[in-house]
């Protein structure tokens, strides 16, 4: 039986792998990356060479016949993400479903997960807030079906975890604010990384800390409003 591995990557601090991981990664056939140059660094500094194939968003239809192939050939894959674990707001997600659902691969694939660090997990262990019962919303849309969200933010009563990109923090902070402005959100910014930073307060105020300090508007974000 075929087997295709989940990998999950450091989201920052590279000695953040597993074991498993290293040797998960050392022994397959082949690795499917989102960024082939993003996994070279942490192959090379583990001493990895097992050949790499990008695979992202915009994949051709005929580069996943070929991992289709090499699984039916019984050669054994490894999908790992640019940071994190594969399928959590990325691309990897998909190709777990075609293959659970291929007529030819269901069967005979045995996909496994290797657990390890995301984003998601490691911003709501140290943020302080209710995590009891979270509904994680990946990265929200850009356009269509926003206002909507931060409506269904404003009237949950569950902590809502989503992911922001620097170029939208200070808009989303703004939205927050508008229709949710006694919620307490937690920034957590760089996780993993030197400049790791949890910041918690209201919209406002972190509005406000932001504008005030714009060195800190930089890096990604996982938002947390409880």
């Amino acid at each position: 039986m075929s087997k295709f591995y989940v990998v999950a990557t450091p989201i920052g601090n590279m000695e953040d792998v597993t074991f498993r991981a290293i040797a998960t990664l050392k022994n397959v056939d082949l690795i499917l990356c989102e960024d082939t140059r993003e996994t070279k660094k942490i192959l090379n500094k583990y001493g990895i060479t097992t050949p790499t194939l990008s695979y992202h968003a915009q994949s051709k239809l005929s580069k996943t016949d070929k991992i289709f192939e090499l699984l039916e050939e019984g050669k054994s894959l490894a999908l790992v993400s640019d940071a994190g674990t594969p399928g959590i707001s990325d691309p990897g997600a998909l190709l777990v479903s075609q293959i659970k659902n291929h007529p030819n691969l269901r069967y005979s694939v045995d996909v496994v997960p290797i657990p390890g660090p995301t984003a998601l997990i490691t911003a709501l262990s140290a943020s302080g807030l209710p995590i009891h019962e979270f509904t994680f919303l990946g990265f929200l849309p850009h356009k269509k079906g926003r206002e909507t969200l931060f409506k269904e933010i404003a009237k949950s009563e569950r902590t809502m975890v989503f992911y922001e990109s620097p170029h939208r923090i200070l808009k989303t902070l703004e939205s927050l604010e508008k229709f949710c402005p006694k919620k307490k959100v937690c920034l957590a910014r760089e996780l993993t990384k030197i400049y790791e930073e949890f910041k918690t307060g209201s919209p406002a105020d972190l509005l406000k800390y932001l504008k005030e300090n714009i060195i800190k508007q930089k890096g990604e974000f996982t938002v947390i409003v409880a």
